[in-house]
């Protein structure tokens, strides 16, 4: 599992539940949008997000989603979600997942999303803070693509 979650600075171990799963006996696609926030919150928690919201009243809203299922996951099952900042903008940044399957021994799913920073104040995107920018980019390292404004 290590091995093909390497370069994910966040794993998330999530148990499959029984009421996850579809009438086709799978768990049902909506339920890996709900596995990919949890890895998300993990990863904010990592990178002490929520804190600097509280000190800047700025935060994350999502703007965007994708989910590609690779396999189907059934219960009982284990999953690790790797979660990492694979793009950073002075306003955004994109996060990238992989699910792997403990019974399966693979990867089951890839994802992504878009974070759009907002100020809940004035109701429009806003910056980054320097503080959360650092720390994620001390987090991935030379993985990371920043792309400056022009």
């Amino acid at each position: 599992m290590i091995d093909m979650l390497k370069g994910y600075p966040v794993i998330t171990e999530i148990p499959v539940a029984w009421g996850e799963m579809d009438a086709l006996n799978h768990v049902n696609n909506v339920v890996y949008f709900r596995y990919m926030e949890t890895a998300r919150i993990d990863y904010f928690n990592k990178v002490q997000l929520m804190e600097d919201m509280k000190l800047t009243g700025v935060g994350p809203v999502l703007g965007e989603t994708t989910c590609r299922y690779k396999l189907p996951v059934t219960f009982p099952d284990t999953l690790y979600v790797g979660s990492r900042v694979s793009e950073i903008k002075d306003d955004r940044f994109t996060m990238t997942y992989e699910i792997y399957s403990k019974k399966l021994n693979a990867i089951t799913t890839v994802g992504s999303a878009k974070v759009v920073m907002f100020n809940f104040k004035n109701k429009k995107p806003d910056n980054l803070s320097q503080h959360l920018r650092d720390t994620i980019i001390d987090i991935e390292g030379d993985a990371l693509k920043v792309v400056e404004n022009v």
